[in-house]
């Protein structure tokens, strides 16, 4: 059977120049980077160099400002605790959206019980953060906002700039969670804004269970993990060598390549949603038509539930999703798409697909030549649908 993966959002393959660089650190340069000795020192220079290389992918000054973490969720933890708590003397405010990722939404949650009010701001039918809003609600208590770089559901990008300078207007900090948008568009911290980025490895095709959290020299913040003060005492533990060197690779080629990946995935991106409304009546794009990550596809047909769309591609072998891995075990709509105004069986019925490297315009063609014809199937045993959508 053919198989076409397009759920890139779940999980990527490591590329191969990646698990090259990673191999050595298993076998060979296995010091810990906490000694002194020659190993010690080779192994330290390694994680030096894949800083360096993270740092030149989205633009920080220092290298210091890296933090290495053990993926996104840990570090958007460490990020929002850590500045919450530090900062506590300041205020007890802190904002986000209605459409972040579950570890941000949860650790705000976790804080909101320990005292601290969180504002959650709403977005537009896009996906788009309310920029009044955030005028509205933030105040001189405000110690946080934390918004992400794009939506890994819908592919909407955010204004991130603006809303960093509107939250140091008010002297708070900017938490951007740009797991989705890192190596898919240019990401610049200091033009941005932003005072704590956070980073997983896989969503580069680097290997899992490495992350990292830029936080900006000047930050107010403290460590969630105590021990032996490695990561500038923010992140204690051994350093996960051979993972840091991978995602270091990772950065590097995401930085020399991401233009024209970025192009070809954007022309992919663009056939399939054009394909699939075009040939599917009452179908609908989800997230913003221009400002979207280029290899993200929302979309959703009237009638029909998602997950019988999911089950009837992957017995085509075709790989996709019905929102993020990380909430998939639960019957629940999706927050995202409640949250820029679909009704849950709108919500039901959308369908995620995420291009990457190994997507090809064949590939495209094979979903296309698919699609409206198991849309159609599940429709006529849907006793939802209209009798003249499938006579």
């Amino acid at each position: 059977m053919r198989r076409v993966y397009m759920d890139h959002t779940a999980g990527m393959p490591v590329d191969e120049r990646v698990l090259e660089a990673m191999m050595p650190y298993f076998t060979q340069s296995y010091g810990n980077p906490s000694s002194i000795h020659y190993f010690g020192n080779a192994a330290r220079r390694a994680i030096d160099e894949a800083r360096t290389k993270i740092s030149e992918l989205i633009g920080t000054e220092k290298r210091e400002e890296i933090i290495f973490t053990s993926g996104g969720t840990e570090s958007n933890n460490v990020a929002i605790k850590g500045v919450a708590y530090r900062n506590k003397d300041k205020g007890d405010h802190i904002i986000t959206s209605s459409i972040e990722h579950m570890s941000v939404m949860n650790t705000c949650k976790h804080l909101s019980k320990e005292g601290f009010k969180v504002a959650n701001l709403p977005v537009d039918k896009y996906g788009i953060v309310d920029i009044e809003a955030l005028k509205k609600k933030i105040t001189n208590k405000t110690v946080l906002v934390s918004i992400m770089h794009a939506n890994g559901e819908l592919g909407t990008i955010e204004p991130i700039k603006e809303i960093g300078e509107i939250a140091h207007s008010k002297g708070a900090f900017l938490h951007v969670d740009a797991v989705a948008a890192a190596g898919q568009i240019p990401i610049d911290v200091q033009d941005e804004n932003i005072d704590l980025l956070s980073l997983s490895s896989n969503d580069m095709y680097g290997p899992r269970g490495v992350g990292v959290l830029y936080i900006k020299a000047g930050t107010r913040t403290i460590p969630t993990l105590h021990g032996g003060g490695q990561e500038r005492g923010l992140r204690s533990g051994t350093e996960n060598l051979p993972g840091i060197v991978g995602m270091g690779k990772a950065a590097e080629i995401a930085q020399a390549e991401m233009t024209t990946e970025s192009e070809r995935l954007l022309n992919l991106r663009d056939k399939l949603i054009k394909g699939a409304l075009d040939r599917i009546p009452e179908s609908y794009l989800n997230g913003h038509p221009t400002k979207r990550l280029p290899n993200n596809v929302n979309v959703r047909f009237s009638y029909i539930e998602g997950e019988s769309l999911i089950l009837s591609l992957d017995m085509e072998g075709i790989a996709c999703s019905s929102g993020s891995a990380c909430t998939s075990k639960t019957l629940e709509s999706s927050h995202v798409l409640l949250a820029v105004g679909l009704k849950h069986e709108e919500a039901h019925g959308s369908l995620l697909f995420t291009l990457g490297k190994q997507n090809a315009d064949e590939d495209v063609k094979y979903v296309l030549g698919l699609l409206p014809g198991i849309v159609k199937r599940l429709r006529t045993i849907s006793p939802l649908t209209p009798k003249d959508l499938v006579t």
